[in-house]
């Protein structure tokens, strides 16, 4: 859904403000006129039983692009409360989509007949940069990405293994605790959103490949890499929404060549990390000949050890660990952000958090507050965080779903081959579920609030920030092993203020692959009064 920004800043605002791609489009724009005119006037079966589905009022050609705004997730909702609260047809071009934006609705797509849409539409791109869709995120459903789900979680991501990169974390943490302390007694103002995105970056290097990836500055060059791969998927890609125009090779043609170019440069490093893994001495022996615990080794040496059993090509590695840092890095970090945005804004929030924080643990200015130890009992921190996943899912829409038979969803039939798109922005704001849902409550997740015993696992379909079913993400319980401790400690160790007279936080969003805030969070730390 990117895209859909892009043609809506060349509908509104004139080709001036967009990328030459888009430019492209207007060249061709006649050609597409002939080619989706064609099109509609035979209309397909699927496409008949699609449109008794509410859908509002459609332009020809263009089908609905006009309604969708620069906030996606927002104009999808706005649509859904008036045309269709459930279900809603829309015609993106000549693409028809099926928006799901109410708890029910998602239950019976990722629950009740999970197994008829847990596949993926074919994506060109992924194609390339998953190494022939060896991923997770996006290849479809089959043998082949049940292999690589259960390596996932009965391997990478399990509770122990997430348990086992507790050091990773609290060296990180530590890192970042210096840095700010320096510019606390400095004076300075710290840009956080840099901080907080170089930090989850980092734990992800360590769980990766460990100290080796530090070598060379090779973590340094992972940020880089997910910001292109971001910008690779955003960009406007006319093919998206027409989808004769992909046999027009010069439309197609530069995307797919920067998605090579980009996967070559991805080659390059997890080459070189896969290279050393496979020639060092083998880790797995300790001074006395016996074998260390699995959870001493990073996941590439899983992976390595793993080879035989799951049938493991370099590839296969390598597509993983591109899912882990392109899924797993921007979404931590933008979550963390997201957090201390809100808790600026709302003092009385932050000042609540630090009291449980500083009044339960007892920690001098060289020591950090850690996990199992620390973080147990702070359930406010834990509500904060789920709040924030509420307001702020980082994937407001979930990857399509395809669905691979025909299925009856709320009482309409949905085609096999229709591509299915879940609003958990707007699902995280449902008034018939939530209360003040666009008010930042972290109390409504305690005893005697509604949402008290709500989840992010999945099982209550009113909040799914992460998903649920079969695509569930499987990175769920890492992101939130790193969120805790760093917010914790940031708030722990400091208190915070909002630079210059005056100063407040600016919401405004970016939608991308993932919704950015705008501006980066710059703030004022202060060491906490003794």
């Amino acid at each position: 859904m990117a895209q859909v920004s892009l043609l809506h800043s060349w509908l509104s605002h004139g080709a001036a403000s967009v990328t030459p791609q888009a430019l492209a489009f207007i060249f061709f724009f006649p050609l597409v006129m002939l080619l989706v005119t064609a099109r509609l006037l035979r209309p397909s079966k699927q496409l008949e039983t699609l449109s008794r589905i509410p859908s509002p009022p459609r332009l020809p050609v263009i089908g609905h692009l006009h309604l969708v705004g620069s906030l996606p997730h927002v104009s999808l909702r706005d649509l859904a409360r008036r045309h269709g609260p459930d279900l809603m047809l829309l015609h993106l071009g000549a693409a028809p989509k099926v928006i799901v934006s109410s708890p029910r609705a998602a239950e019976a797509v990722l629950r009740t007949h999970d197994h008829v849409f847990a596949s993926r539409p074919f994506n060109p791109l992924a194609d390339i940069l998953f190494y022939g869709l060896l991923d997770v995120g996006f290849a479809p459903y089959g043998e082949r990405w049940r292999q690589a789900k259960k390596l996932l979680t009965m391997h990478l991501l399990t509770a122990r293994k997430v348990r086992s990169f507790r050091g990773a974390r609290e060296a990180e943490v530590r890192h970042a605790v210096a840095k700010i302390r320096g510019a606390a007694a400095a004076g300075d103002a710290l840009d956080l959103s840099a901080l907080l995105k170089a930090y989850t970056n980092d734990v992800m290097c360590r769980a990766v490949s460990g100290r080796f990836f530090f070598e060379d500055g090779r973590n340094r060059q992972i940020p880089e890499l997910t910001d292109v791969v971001k910008d690779v998927f955003g960009a406007f890609k006319p093919q998206d929404y027409f989808p004769a125009l992909a046999r027009v090779d010069v439309l197609s043609r530069s995307s797919l060549v920067n998605a090579t170019a980009l996967r070559n440069r991805w080659d390059k490093l997890f080459d070189a990390l896969i290279d050393f893994h496979v020639h060092r001495l083998p880790r797995h022996q300790d001074d006395d000949g016996g074998q260390e615990e699995e959870a001493e080794s990073d996941f590439i040496d899983v992976m390595l050890s793993l080879r035989e059993e799951y049938g493991l090509t370099r590839n296969h590695i390598k597509a993983i660990l591109m899912n882990m840092f392109n899924a797993g890095t921007d979404t931590t970090y933008l979550v963390h952000e997201f957090a201390m945005a809100e808790l600026m804004r709302h003092p009385h929030a932050m000042a609540k958090l630090q009291t449980e924080l500083r009044s339960k643990v007892t920690k001098g200015d060289a020591e950090i507050l850690t996990e199992d130890d620390d973080l147990s009992s702070m359930t406010y921190l834990k509500a904060v965080i789920k709040e924030t996943l509420r307001l702020h899912p980082p994937g407001p829409l979930f990857l399509p779903h395809l669905n691979t038979a025909d299925c009856e969803i709320e009482g309409y039939m949905i085609p096999a081959g229709t591509t299915i798109m879940i609003n958990a922005w707007s699902i995280g704001r449902d008034p018939r579920f939530w209360e003040d849902p666009e008010e930042f409550m972290p109390e409504r997740f305690l005893d005697g609030g509604r949402a008290a015993g709500v989840d992010y696992k999945g099982q209550d379909f009113n909040y799914i920030p992460f998903g649920s079913g079969r695509r569930i993400c499987p990175g769920l319980s890492f992101g939130i092993a790193s969120l805790e401790i760093m917010l914790a400690n940031l708030l722990y160790h400091f208190d915070w203020e909002v630079p210059g007279p005056g100063g407040s936080v600016d919401m405004t969003e970016k939608f991308g692959v993932t919704v950015h805030r705008k501006s980066k969070l710059v703030l004022l730390p202060k060491h906490k009064l003794a």
